[in-house]
């Protein structure tokens, strides 16, 4: 069972979502925020696999409050989920630690399937949120990081399809690769990129192909 906390100051909003989530029975919203403190303390006393986060609501947004989860070290992977998509909130979200970044206008098949992704630690994102971290890079917020040598090509395979927001599971069937060797490959590149997490990795894959281009 996968456990939720839905956070957005629209209560139209969260209810949704609660439809959405609990129509999977693997799946069970334990508690709402209506801002970013009171998404913090539901998360604090519930402690969630995971967590719907909203960016934009008044007190603590959703950045501070993803960061102040994040560093807590309470267990809760955060997934963000927004109606916008601009270059620097997705990555000041995912700075912040954010697991995955979805769009408020991903389907309910999306949804469900990020937030299984989210609770075994893979990010996931909208396509449309990887341009915007491809604009980003390219607009000079990369940090000029390329390929190291030390990372073979069927890492960098594996790599390019982390960034791509794929799970591991969908990764060994678009390589035809075993599942322990895809996780055997995401845990050498997080070594050698210098990477902590799935979404640190994926930025790194970007900043390195937005160099080479």
């Amino acid at each position: 069972m996968i456990h939720v906390v839905v956070v957005d100051d629209d209560p139209l909003v969260r209810s949704a979502l609660r439809l959405i989530l609990e129509g999977d029975p693997g799946i069970r919203v334990v508690g709402e925020g209506k801002d970013g403190i009171s998404g913090r303390d539901a998360v604090r006393s519930l402690r969630p696999e995971v967590v719907l986060m909203d960016l934009h609501m008044p007190h603590r947004d959703g950045i501070r409050a993803t960061r102040e989860i994040v560093e807590s070290r309470w267990g809760a992977h955060v997934l963000v989920l927004t109606a916008f998509d601009e270059d620097d909130h997705v990555l000041d979200a995912m700075e912040a630690g954010a697991t995955g970044f979805l769009l408020k206008d991903s389907s309910p098949e999306e949804i469900l399937a990020a937030v299984q992704a989210c609770a075994r630690g893979e990010g996931r994102f909208s396509p449309s949120v990887l341009q915007r971290l491809v604009q980003g890079a390219v607009a000079g917020r990369s940090r000029g990081r390329s390929r190291p040598d030390s990372v073979t090509g069927r890492e960098w395979d594996v790599a390019r399809l982390v960034a791509r927001g794929l799970t591991n599971a969908e990764i060994a069937e678009e390589l035809c690769l075993g599942l322990a060797t895809v996780k055997t490959h995401v845990s050498a590149l997080l070594v050698k990129l210098g990477a902590t997490n799935r979404v640190q990795l994926a930025i790194a894959v970007l900043e390195a192909e937005s160099g080479q281009g």
